[in-house]
């Protein structure tokens, strides 16, 4: 099993359970905090909610298509996420995916510590990689896995207990990759593209799928802690299964912060910073956070779709003329660029401007 060595001696959810304050580490300040105030209450955004179920049903009518990736492409060049509903998951289906995480993830100390991610290694349970002696740490626990391509998952940090987290993780995998490919697809015809001109470079065998199971435990100083710092995703996009209970998701749009309303049968769908270099900037990868709750906590689903890292990474052709010209640089294994810049404090889209 993997190292111990660094885990502490209190997890955020342990902490929660003995009603301590959180230590220093996870105080945010005027200095550690870059990007806007901690509100916990601001306005709800009024993301779009979109019929998925339009871009693959043929009893659907053309004109009824046509609206939703009309929808569709406002949607990501204004906020760069959706609510997606008519996604084919039953309500009771997303309920046992998120059981069996936070079965996991309220499993005592000694049980997670077998699965305890090594050190400079993202994958497994814990919290953040820590980059820096003054990094702010993240008021959350979670559990981080290669999905896919399967025969690359590291079946060390699968827990077995619960003894049907594998088969209902395995599941919901396949279940998220085929709900992609039909995201991918639609975002191509959105902008008159050839259908499958995102998604070879996202859904194809040796492609990467990456899970994060986390567990937002309640704070006793909500104004002060986050539970995720705000950061864009490097993902081509994110399908995220929120708690229902609460809510704790913000997006930042035009320098102001939101909060995510919480669908209860919906994927929250944003996008990450490859699509938005694809796209050669016309869809956005929006900065997010995730607040605390001084009175519930939370569980959160995020899948991460990431092309091959051999893959090559840059604006469509077609995307590119003299009315618009080139955005990005063509960029391989942006996984490990964008992790590279995020330690020396630089925005990776930043960095890959032309």
């Amino acid at each position: 099993m993997a190292s111990t060595d660094s885990l502490p001696a209190k997890t955020a959810y342990q902490m929660a359970i003995d009603g301590d304050q959180p230590p220093s580490k996870y105080i945010l300040s005027n200095t550690n905090n870059k990007f806007g105030s901690l509100e916990t209450s601001p306005p709800f955004a009024p993301v779009p909610i979109i019929d998925i179920s339009c871009f693959v049903s043929s009893s659907k009518q053309d004109d009824d298509q046509q609206a939703e990736l009309a929808k569709l492409r406002s949607a990501l060049s204004t906020w760069g996420c959706f609510q997606a509903v008519n996604h084919g998951l039953p309500e009771s289906y997303l309920d046992s995916v998120r059981q069996v995480i936070k079965q996991f993830l309220e499993l005592p100390l000694e049980e997670k510590r077998k699965y305890f991610r090594e050190a400079g290694s993202a994958e497994g349970y814990g919290n953040d990689v820590t980059v820096s002696e003054s990094q702010v740490q993240d008021w959350c626990d979670r559990l981080s896995l290669r999905v896919l391509p399967k025969d690359q998952r590291n079946l060390e940090f699968w827990p077995e207990n619960p003894s049907n987290f594998r088969e209902t993780i395995d599941d919901f995998t396949m279940k998220i990759k085929s709900i992609s490919g039909v995201i991918f697809k639609a975002m191509a015809k959105s902008l008159d593209l050839e259908e499958n001109c995102f998604s070879k470079q996202f859904t194809e065998e040796h492609d990467v799928m990456k899970g994060r199971f986390i567990l937002y435990p309640p704070c006793p100083t909500p104004d002060q802690v986050f539970g995720l710092k705000a950061h864009s995703d490097r993902s081509g996009i994110t399908l995220l299964l929120q708690d229902p209970g609460t809510e704790g998701l913000q997006v930042c749009n035009d320098g102001k912060w939101y909060m995510v309303p919480v669908l209860r049968d919906a994927l929250f769908i944003n996008l990450g910073d490859q699509m938005q270099i694809m796209s050669n900037g016309i869809f956005k990868s929006p900065l997010h956070r995730v607040v605390t709750n001084k009175e519930k906590g939370r569980i959160s689903v995020a899948m991460f779709t990431e092309p091959d890292p051999n893959k090559e990474i840059g604006p469509v052709d077609v995307l590119v003329d003299e009315k618009r010209p080139r955005v990005y640089r063509t960029v391989k294994n942006y996984a490990v660029f964008n992790y590279e810049c995020f330690q020396k404090g630089i925005v990776a889209l930043d960095a890959v401007k032309v």
